[in-house]
């Protein structure tokens, strides 16, 4: 069975956009796949957190894949943090990577030219990336469009290794579901929709009481013309409103557009409100059935034993490989 490996930072809130985008994907992935899904805890802190927050953060996102979905007995769940053997794994692939090409990669180039103050973990974390990757041999890495390139630059490190080394790791592949689209921000929606927006006006989180996902729905940028139309370039605001009901509802935008013709914004919104409560409110129940329960630490105990295992075998061979042996 073909191996599928995601993770996500435990650095606030869930949105409906890293649902649609991510953990939904998820659910679909593990009757196809052996999956693995990882908190990617070491990767919050390249930028400052707080200890307390950075731990309840990180229950809260493994409480939050179980509770949309994610079966235990299907995935391989696990806190990045909990297996030692991805940052000494990263540490001979920092060490096997010329400094031009991780300095060249977005962040580290978008910051820097800013001169913005920032941690050296904001450089090298790219390569701790391609480890969480290759580490396991992962066949497919889900992704969204804007997220390629760290993809391809764990290929990149996976070959040199290869190269250098003879064959060792998978050369993974960048999977990018074509009918996921990107959530905007409510209020800016020529922004992503981002857990770490100052307006959290514009964002709909997955733990939001119900009377707020009413208001932030309704008071959705849209424009003034008035009708129900798709154009993501000139009308971004409604566009992005029926992105959401059609990732919502599993159903095309076309056919989004044609159940709402000739019909008014606060008929369409009301109707994307209501698909929205009925979807997050029994996840929201079953999320505070799983937060503090036993279940939740059993799911990341078998992860976490799994996990050291595969990554052992493959970091033993990586070593003798090095020339780290007696």
């Amino acid at each position: 069975m073909k191996r599928v490996l995601t993770g996500l930072q435990p650095s606030g809130n869930i949105t409906i956009g890293n649902y649609l985008g991510s953990i939904k994907q998820m659910v679909g992935y593990q009757n196809q796949y052996d999956s693995f899904i990882f908190i990617a805890d070491l990767h919050a802190i390249t930028i400052p957190q707080e200890p307390e927050e950075l731990h309840i953060n990180t229950r809260e996102l493994v409480a939050i894949y179980l509770a949309c979905g994610v079966v235990p007995e299907k995935n391989t769940i696990y806190i990045q943090s909990e297996n030692i053997y991805h940052t000494a794994f990263s540490w001979i692939l920092e060490c096997l990577t010329p400094y031009g090409e991780v300095s060249r990669m977005t962040q580290f180039k978008d910051k820097s030219k800013r001169n913005e103050s920032f941690s050296a973990g904001l450089l090298t974390y790219p390569i701790l990336m391609a480890a969480d990757i290759i580490l396991y041999d992962s066949d497919y890495i889900p992704v969204g469009a804007d997220q390629t390139q760290h993809v391809e630059f764990a290929r990149d490190v996976a070959r040199r290794f290869n190269k250098k080394y003879g064959e060792t790791f998978k050369i993974p592949e960048a999977f990018i579901p074509n009918d996921v689209a990107k959530i905007m921000d409510l209020q800016y929606p020529e922004k992503k929709m981002s857990k770490s927006a100052v307006n959290r006006n514009g964002v709909l989180f997955l733990l939001d009481e119900e009377a707020a996902i009413i208001k932030k729905i309704k008071q959705a940028v849209t424009d003034s013309i008035g009708t129900i139309e798709f154009e993501p370039i000139n009308r971004p605001g409604i566009s992005n409103l029926i992105n959401l009901y059609s990732g919502l509802a599993d159903i095309s935008t076309d056919e989004v557009v044609k159940k709402y013709e000739g019909l008014q914004y606060g008929t369409f919104k009301k109707d994307l409100t209501d698909i929205a409560i009925d979807i997050i409110r029994p996840i929201q129940k079953r999320y505070y059935e799983l937060i503090n329960s036993k279940e939740l630490d059993a799911c990341l105990d078998a992860g976490k034993i799994r996990t050291i295992e595969i990554a052992k075998q493959k970091y033993d061979i990586v070593k003798k490989k090095v020339g780290f042996y007696r």
